[in-house]
This record gives structure tokens, sequence and C-alpha cells, in this order.
């Protein structure tokens, strides 16, 4: 074991944030090699069919929301780091953050999705993008209702790396 606790190389299984000391540490990526990596997270926000129409229009108090929405997801993506201690910093290659408002049920999907070619994955930059798009969401309508629920935020699908391709949306 090393001076720092940090010791070996974790086995497969094993928790890989964890010291030999079950410290946090940040993973060791570096003799990992680079690959193209892609996540896609989503989240929804419910909301009264009134208030979905309103975001259509754009005639909410703050304006129109949904431009807002998807550059706060972008912007989210890029500062994963700052925000999840343990995640590195990875060179995103592209963002895309959807969102799709059913007015008659008040229903918002928000689907995020990250690309890089790095050494490890992009799906916290997809959740986070997906969560903060949600949380700007209820910041532009809160002044228009402020019973708005956030739920159902998950990683939909992955790619690249180790594991390879995972579908999460089948069975």
């Amino acid at each position: 074991m090393s001076a720092d606790g940090t010791g070996p190389a974790p086995e497969p299984g094993e928790l890989t944030h964890l010291d030999t000391r079950g410290r946090a540490r940040m993973v060791d990526v570096g003799g990992k090699p680079v690959t193209e990596r892609r996540a896609t997270a989503s989240c929804e926000v419910r909301m009264a069919p009134d208030t979905a129409r309103r975001l259509l229009e754009g005639d909410l108090p703050k304006g129109d929301a949904l431009p807002v929405v998807r550059l706060a997801g972008i912007q989210a993506a890029k500062r994963t780091p700052e925000l999840i201690p343990l995640c590195h910093h990875v060179a995103l290659t592209a963002v895309e953050v959807d969102v799709e408002v059913e007015a008659d049920t008040g229903l918002v999907r928000l689907r995020a999705t990250a690309r890089a070619a790095d050494r490890t994955g992009v799906e916290m930059e997809a959740m986070t993008a997906a969560a903060v798009a949600a949380l700007t969401l209820y910041d532009l309508v809160k002044a228009v209702q402020r019973d708005v629920v956030i739920g159902e935020l998950r990683l939909r699908h992955k790619a690249g790396g180790r594991s390879g391709e995972v579908d999460l949306d089948a069975g």
C-alpha cells in the first residue's frame, strides 16, 4: 500500500472512488484509452396545462423560457466537474438539450445528450444538463405556478468505453 493509502488499482466490481482506507478519491483514468463517449439523460417536469401552453407561447413573465432552458442545460454540462466533487473534466465535443412540451397534460420532457472523446464517460454531464434544465424551467414558470414538480431524472443511454453501448430504456 502506498503512503497516501491509494494502493493498487481496484479490481472490477470494487468501489473505485474509495482508496484502500475507505477515503473518497478521484479515480486515476490516465491509463485508459481515449474513446468516443456519449450519454443521454432525461428529466420530467409536471405543471398545469395552462402553464404549459404559456410556456409554448413564450407568454411567461420572464419571457420565452425554452431557449433559456436549453442554454442552461448546455452550460451545466460544461460545469459538471465544478458541481460534482469527484468528476473529471472531459473534453466535451457536443451537448444537446431537447424540450418536448405536452400542453394538454402539462408534461415537459427534457432530454440531454453529451458527447466527448476522452478517457471517462459523460453520464454525469448529461444528467447534470437535464437536472439544471429542469431547475431553470421551474425558475422561469414559478411566477405563474409554484407547485411545479420535477421528477424522473435518469440516465437513458450510454456508449463508449469499457462497457460499450448500454440502453437503459430497454427492458
